[in-house]
């Protein structure tokens, strides 16, 4: 019988020492209450409690935790959007006691916090504004936050704006109005880009002539001078010569010389009317009147 008290004994005096005996994880701070009423903190580690007494009212992170609100809300400019807000929070371990039991649901209470903020700043800026100072929203709710929740033991480490979504109709009208934008400045860069190409086309064109017109005044002018160097010879060579003979002899190679061009070419289609060596002097008969009359005409 002595024994078997003993046994008994130390088999309670074990379940004693493990029911007393508890851990507590990094960075976690365990929170004991004793009949219902705070008794002290337990940090990380290896830790007692009285037995049957004293119990573990609730453990506190003290971890950075985040939290994501979603909220609906609109513009000046009355556009509905959703926007995202990443809370970044964490409980101060100097306010454990004011974490654990001035709150219940932190999580709740922060995010109301979020939807009326956010919802008293959006309101002010019209949809291109919200997208343009989404820092400063997140800024503003970031210390607002802090303000508040500072006095129940929490810290806003940082508060983040990561998503604004307007309605679908909304973000198709705004990429038609982003398109159209760059097509018309594309016409224009396009416009610009034609209007050079026929300036300088033009210029290329009035260039092009004025060679040209030079190129044809020194042939003109060479053939001029060439002739004349002809006639002189062909006088000194034949005594007696008049510049008339030298001409009929111009006229009879510059015909031939034509002809042969002609038949050289696989696709002249030229027909001289009348086709004579005599057409020739007609044709030179013909000029030399036009020039008599023509001086006729100037006395």
């Amino acid at each position: 019988m002595d024994l078997f008290w003993i046994i008994f004994l130390i088999v309670l005096a074990v379940i004693l020492i493990f029911a007393s005996a508890f851990t507590v994880e990094q960075q976690t701070i365990a929170v004991i209450q004793r009949f219902g009423k705070f008794k002290k903190m337990s940090f990380s580690g290896l830790n007692f409690k009285v037995p049957l007494i004293d119990h573990i009212a609730g453990r506190i992170n003290l971890r950075i935790n985040q939290l994501d609100v979603k909220i609906e809300t609109k513009t000046e400019d009355n556009v509905f959007i959703h926007m995202t807000v990443a809370v970044q929070y964490q409980v101060l371990p100097e306010k454990v006691y004011d974490a654990f039991y001035r709150l219940i649901n932190p999580k709740e209470q922060i995010s109301s916090y979020v939807f009326d903020i956010v919802r008293a700043q959006v309101p002010k800026l019209k949809l291109d504004n919200v997208f343009e100072n989404k820092d400063e929203i997140a800024n503003t709710i970031n210390t607002e936050l802090s303000h508040v929740m500072a006095d129940f033991g929490y810290q806003i480490v940082k508060a983040l704006v990561t998503d604004i979504e307007p309605d679908q109709q909304v973000k198709a009208a705004m990429n038609e109005i982003n398109a159209a934008q760059r097509l018309r400045v594309a016409a224009q860069e396009k416009g610009e880009a034609e209007k050079v190409l026929m300036v300088k086309k033009a210029e290329a064109e009035a260039e092009s002539k004025k060679l040209q017109g030079e190129g044809i005044a020194n042939q003109r002018r060479a053939i001029i001078n060439g002739l004349k160097e002809s006639v002189d010879d062909f006088q000194k060579s034949i005594k007696g010569s008049t510049a008339q003979d030298v001409m009929n002899l111009v006229m009879v190679t510059q015909y031939f010389d034509t002809l042969k061009d002609i038949g050289a070419s696989s696709k002249a289609n030229a027909v001289f009317i009348p086709h004579s060596p005599g057409a020739v002097a007609d044709m030179t008969s013909q000029i030399r009147n036009a020039l008599l009359q023509a001086d006729g005409a100037k006395e």
